[in-house]
């Protein structure tokens, strides 16, 4: 991988910075050009409304990273109720609605278009789709994080649709990401509240899993891990867990991006970690990319954003993380988004 030559020079603060995901409102976007100068490697957008000028501002700030590597400009949108930058994005239905009314070649077709009007707003990487396999069909919130969010209960309909959703993505120039790894179907609660489980390990094995392995089959190239414990696993939070990682690396054989759900999630403040403690614990255990929650100002994500990339730098100098294991997290960062020639 020509990423990793391209890192290997780089100090640890600068390896630091380049797994670290900045949140910013779409609102706020032109607040951080300080972000895009110290070379984090992605942005996480929220927010309903964008600028007009959002694209243009956001290729100003591409300008800005140190050797013109292109960030990782990501946002949410799986359609439905789970839609950002709505003035500039058309989102397709829920994915419910898709996998009970819609084939695969218009799921992908529906992807496509989705990927093409992200692209056109300046967003390069999609936080979606979906593959939890949840049979009900309520809106997500406290007790269900899945829900309508999920295309179907039975495993090979959201493996055929989700699959298709991705490479729809893939054909307009947009990055899936799939999610939320091991599996959030039948969780017991919604982790951005506090802690919850999946479903049973031998369940997720010998079900759950086959969306996951047939998105990486058919090359998908992100994936994003839960903030569940996965019983039967590991008794923490999924992001966090080495075994949670060797499995996807080990056993499924994904070689992508790797990145956690949101560290500032009630799970993890429940589990006694700030989001800085948790990115450490998520590096070291596989993760390499680290999300945090939306912050209230542009400069609180800033400060957020410095702060997780310090106490990254500080564990390898500390001797607890390797530079080793740092160095090969950012080269995934870079070489999802940077076309490299070695």
């Amino acid at each position: 991988m020509c990423a990793r030559r391209r890192v290997a020079g780089w100090s640890v603060p600068r390896l630091a910075d380049e797994v670290v995901a900045v949140s910013i409102d779409a609102a706020h976007i032109g607040a951080v050009g300080a972000a895009a100068h110290a070379g984090f490697g992605a942005l996480l957008v929220f927010g309903a409304h964008a600028p007009a000028a959002f694209s243009t501002v956001v290729a100003r700030l591409q300008a800005m990273t140190p050797g013109s590597l292109a960030m990782l400009v990501m946002s949410d949108e799986e359609g439905g109720g789970v839609a950002r930058l709505t003035n500039l994005v058309t989102a397709p239905p829920w994915a419910k609605a898709m996998g009970a009314n819609w084939d695969p070649t218009r799921i992908r077709l529906a992807g496509k278009r989705l990927g093409a009007s992200m692209l056109s707003a300046g967003l390069t990487v999609d936080l979606a789709p979906v593959l939890d396999v949840d049979p009900s069909a309520v809106y997500p919130g406290p007790r269900n994080p899945d829900g309508l969010r999920s295309f179907s209960g039975v495993p090979a309909i959201v493996a055929a649709d989700g699959t298709a959703f991705a490479e729809g993505l893939a054909a307009a120039g947009v990055t899936a990401v799939v999610k939320h790894f091991p599996g959030l179907g039948g969780a017991t609660g919604n982790t951005d509240y506090g802690p919850a489980a999946t479903r049973p390990w031998p369940r997720l094995v010998g079900a759950d899993l086959a969306p996951f392995a047939a998105a990486f089959a058919a090359g998908v190239p992100a994936v994003m891990v839960a903030n569940a414990r996965v019983p039967g696993l590991t008794a923490e939070p999924a992001s966090l867990s080495p075994a949670v990682y060797r499995y996807l690396r080990a056993r499924m054989g994904f070689g992508g991006l790797t990145m956690t759900d949101s560290l500032g999630a009630g799970a993890i403040s429940a589990a006694g970690l700030s989001v800085p403690a948790a990115s450490v614990e998520a590096v070291e255990a596989g993760a390499d990319l680290v999300l945090a929650g939306q912050s209230p100002t542009p400069a609180a994500a800033l400060a957020l954003a410095r702060a997780t990339a310090s106490a990254i730098a500080a564990a390898v100098t500390g001797g607890r993380l390797s530079r080793a294991t740092l160095a090969e997290a950012a080269a995934h960062v870079v070489a999802t988004r940077n076309a490299l020639s070695c």
